[in-house]
């Protein structure tokens, strides 16, 4: 194995006017400790090249690309190393000279334009203001915004300059947001996870939009993203970063066709296929916090692969390409043998239906002509579902087709709704006030937010207990035993039951979010974008979990979902809705296979596909 000389640029013909960015040895620490965040990264990005950048939470992405416009988060400082763009050190200027640059040589667009954009000022003054900053005048400005209302596919919707952030949609805010970043055709643009939560046809809008800006300005653009699929289909190379560290970096073909990182192939197999219904399999174990790395390989603990010097040595990045070349290298003391090495246990699997309950013809849930309304707008037209017994119904369709407000009338939570709703053949009022004890304990309801649906006051055990409390009259000791049955039940140790909820990630507080709904033991859960905000890898637990727990407990789901490559992995009936009304439905493979409806085939086209991704050549 050859050792990657860490000043190489990248590879010929990878960008189209030279190399822009130029990142060595950069390490991120905590002010406090000196524990490095961010440890000895070195790379490059030429101009007009995408860079994607990909990892679980807690990766270290957001701090690393942060780094590279030379700026950190309270708590943190960059310890050493050099971020040239253009040939000018970011490191050696100051405070205002950054300032400067920032807006007009180099951009960053945040994950959510919802807070990233001013809530009380309209959009017009916001977007000239990002340009008047960087010595345009008011008239070169409103030029310009015309201009980049074009380029971002905003020129078409009406009053879109008039109107303040909360009367845009999602995917029309983070098009603004991307205008703003673009405004000045900065040399550099960062972008943090910014289709995180968009419906696949608003993403491909944003991603089409970012590739096109791109080549056409000749900007470096770094992305940041857990979304291997997304970064697979726009990025010309990717660098995979596990604990602080660039554990493998070349070509997207050669890296995602044929990783050699144990970690990389990881993330891949966590990956749901669109065209096929395969066991997702997630990794054991999460990264190591800053100052807690083991002495060896980070990944070493975690890894199925690992052999005895893992654990004691460091591994250097190698070449790891077919050719041996420089256009990939992986930080592994088995480059070239991981394929071979990797037990049978974590190889992709066809999924097995779900088993149909002997006897039961009745669906547990049934929804007839249901028609909903927001003060006078109606939003939902004669929607009729019905959720079996020990099946999953997937509902999918772009933002505001009427998949929340659907789950939020059957849940309770919204009330002005007409149509006949049943629970195991029980109706349903609108609201829960006059819900039966058993109706309201045998539906449980998981939202998309976890950082928001747990009470940060609150442990997590007495968060957990709160429906036993309501729903039941079990004695305390019965209550704990409970408490506990459920939190093993999503793969979380007990000793998170004393914890609070920002003490948790993402992915842990979500599970905590399922057990307290799972711990009354419903018949019917609906799972409100639940995978929505995850890394790969914990959305392969979270999700084969429900499959293990439907299994296990006789479960029904409502799980309603904008990724359509996931509905394969979860669900045995899918639910296609458009502007309130249910355009195609059936059985997974017949809806998905072979779309009737033109909007489901275009939802289908919209998917990311980077053909072989987590599988094929890569000996998944």
């Amino acid at each position: 194995m050859t050792a990657i000389d860490p000043h190489a640029s990248p590879a010929a013909g990878s960008g189209a006017g030279g190399t822009r960015l130029v990142v060595e040895n950069l390490t991120v620490a905590t002010t406090k400790s000196s524990a490095e965040v961010v440890q000895d990264v070195t790379i490059s990005v030429a101009a007009g090249e995408v860079l994607g950048v990909v990892g679980e939470s807690g990766s270290g992405k957001t701090t690393l690309g942060l780094a590279m416009i030379g700026h950190t988060r309270r708590g943190l400082r960059i310890a050493s190393g050099s971020v040239r763009l253009d040939g000018q050190d970011l490191m050696t200027l100051s405070a205002d000279e950054l300032r400067e640059l920032r807006g007009s040589a180099m951009a960053y667009v945040p994950q959510d334009p919802g807070t990233a954009l001013n809530p009380a000022r309209r959009i017009g003054p916001q977007m000239r203001e990002a340009l008047t900053a960087h010595d345009r005048s008011k008239e070169d400005a409103d030029a310009r915004i015309v201009e980049l209302l074009t380029e971002v596919g905003l020129a078409s919707v009406p009053n879109v300059l008039s109107s303040y952030p909360h009367q845009l949609s999602g995917g029309q805010q983070q098009r603004v947001a991307i205008a703003m970043a673009f405004a000045c055709r900065p040399s550099l643009i960062v972008l943090d996870e910014p289709t995180t939560g968009l419906d696949v046809t608003t993403q491909r809008t944003v991603l089409e939009t970012v590739k096109r800006l791109c080549a056409e300005y000749g900007v470096a653009a770094v992305y940041v993203s857990h979304d291997v699929m997304v970064v697979g289909e726009l990025a010309d190379r990717v660098a995979v970063v596990y604990s602080g560290r660039v554990i493998e970096l070349g070509t997207t073909d050669e890296v995602f066709r044929a990783p050699q990182h144990p970690y990389t192939r990881g993330l891949l197999r966590a990956v749901p296929s669109p065209d096929r219904s395969g066991r997702l399999v997630g990794m054991d174990g999460v990264p190591p916090r800053p100052g807690m790395r083991p002495p060896g390989c980070a990944f070493e603990p975690r890894c199925p692969v690992r052999v005895e010097r893992c654990a004691t040595e460091r591994p250097a990045l190698v070449q790891a390409g077919v050719a041996g070349t420089a256009d990939h290298s992986a930080r592994c003391w088995l480059v070239g043998e991981v394929a071979a090495r990797e037990p049978a246990s974590v190889m992709v699997t066809e999924i097995e239906p779900a088993a149909v309950v002997a006897g039961a013809t009745d669906p547990v849930l049934r929804v007839d002509e249901l028609t909903a309304h927001y003060g006078v707008r109606q939003v939902l037209f004669g929607i009729n579902v019905a959720v079996p017994p020990n099946q999953c119904v997937a509902v999918v369709g772009e933002s505001g087709s009427g998949k929340t407000t659907l789950a939020r009338c059957i849940a309770g939570l919204h009330t002005t709704w007409e149509g006949d709703v049943r629970y195991t053949g029980e109706a349903l009022t609108p609201g829960i006030r006059h819900r039966s004890k058993e109706a309201l304990r045998g539906v449980q309801y998981v939202f998309q937010n976890p950082y928001a649906s747990l009470n940060p006051r609150r442990t997590i055990g007495a968060l957990v207990s709160q429906p036993l409390e309501q729903f039941t009259s079990l004695r305390r000791r019965d209550r704990e035993q409970k408490i506990v049955e459920a939190i093993r039940s999503v793969s979380l140790p007990d000793e998170m039951l004393g914890r609070y909820p920002d003490q948790l990630s993402g992915g842990e507080r979500q599970r905590v979010a399922i057990a307290r709904a799972l711990v009354v033991s419903p018949t019917l859960l609906i799972c409100d974008e639940v995978t929505s905000a995850l890394d790969v890898s914990v959305q392969a637990a979270v999700v084969e979990m429900l499959r293990r727990l439907q299994g296990e407990q006789g479960l029904s789901m409502l799980f309603i979902t904008h990724n359509l490559a996931l509905v394969r992995s979860i669900a045995q009936q899918v639910i296609v809705m458009s502007v309130g009304r249910i355009v195609e439905s059936g059985p997974v493979e017949a809806v998905l296979g072979n779309p009737q409806a033109e909007y489901t085939q275009r939802l289908i086209e919209d998917v990311p596909k980077f053909s072989d991704v987590g599988s094929g050549t890569a000996g998944f």
